[in-house]
């Protein structure tokens, strides 16, 4: 499995609109969802401060994301500009492998 993960400020104001396009539901979902090897994204909301959001897409692998990007540039771009005066920071934090299960009697 592969995850990356992002950080989002979002513009006061913003928050309802914001948690619309980026949750389970929204135009980002569904335009992953064009591809196979797309599994889920998780929308967390920081309780402390309420306008600082995590987005966590998770993927078959690192590949089908690969792929993906490659089939869906123009819409990516597109959406990511309709979106951008939702937030005043965004920040890439990481992308994510998950490392196989350790044999315990080793």
């Amino acid at each position: 499995m592969f995850v990356i993960l992002w950080e989002f400020e979002v513009k006061p104001g913003c928050e309802q609109s914001f948690e619309s396009v980026y949750g389970p539901g929204g135009a980002w979902t569904q335009l992953f969802r064009r591809d196979s090897g797309y599994l889920k994204t998780l929308l967390l909301r920081d309780p402390s401060r309420t306008r600082m959001y995590l987005t966590l897409d998770f993927w078959h692998s690192e590949n089908a994301v690969q792929s993906f990007q490659s089939a869906n540039r123009e819409a990516y771009l597109a959406l990511d500009r309709s979106t951008e005066g939702l937030t005043s920071r965004e920040t890439h934090l990481g992308s994510f492998t998950q490392t196989e299960p350790r044999n315990p009697s080793v």
